[in-house]
């Protein structure tokens, strides 16, 4: 399969992370957002959204939306829980992370670092940081009974939220009031078949 992302984008990194543990043969087409990549024809062909990452296979199918390629990517792995309500849970995460965090932590982290704090997105930057501290709070909660946010599992539900986590700092996000999140994050670096994102 071909996978096509922008390794600096947190949801394409979700892919890329999944890809890395579970070992799975892909070859990588790096994609600049910055660069309009994701806007070309030969791309909208295949995402008409203009999105990424996106995997394609080899008889021309194609799979968007990161927590979507990450689920079938892991299917029947170690990565998805077995347990019928740690599964709910995990999925309970994969919502929230796609509502109540990456909104927050990845937009304002994509105007801080992609467009450089223009005058013109400041406030709103500065509004995003209270419901991404929310959310944070909400992790920091769970992870101060327990070493991942399904249990004792690690999970996709970690690594969707290891993502933009990892870097909230990009987007003005100071982690020093979260020492469980910190912990965490320490956690997952040393999982196996972990690979950094490349800045």
């Amino acid at each position: 399969m071909t996978a096509y992302g922008d390794s600096v984008s947190g949801n394409c990194y979700k892919v890329q992370l999944v890809l890395h543990m579970l070992n799975i043969e892909n070859q990588w087409q790096e994609m600049s957002i910055a660069n309009g990549d994701t806007q070309a024809a030969v791309y909208l062909a295949k995402n008409p959204t203009g999105k990424i990452p996106l995997i394609e296979f080899d008889d021309g199918r194609v799979l968007t939306e990161s927590n979507a390629i990450m689920g079938y990517l892991a299917a029947s792995s170690m990565l998805i829980p077995t347990d019928e309500f740690c599964k709910a849970k995990m999925y309970q995460w994969l919502f929230f992370e796609q509502y109540s965090h990456e909104p927050y932590i990845a937009v304002a982290r994509y105007i801080q670092l992609y467009l450089g704090l223009p005058d013109d997105r400041l406030a709103e930057y500065h509004s995003l940081h209270a419901k991404g501290y929310k959310a944070l709070s909400v992790m920091e909660a769970t992870l101060s009974q327990q070493p991942f946010l399904c249990g004792e599992q690690f999970s996709l539900a970690d690594i969707a939220l290891y993502a933009y986590t990892h870097v909230a700092h990009q987007g003005g996000f100071d982690l020093v009031e979260y020492p469980h999140i910190r912990g965490w994050l320490t956690r997952i670096a040393q999982i196996p078949g972990f690979v950094a994102m490349q800045a």
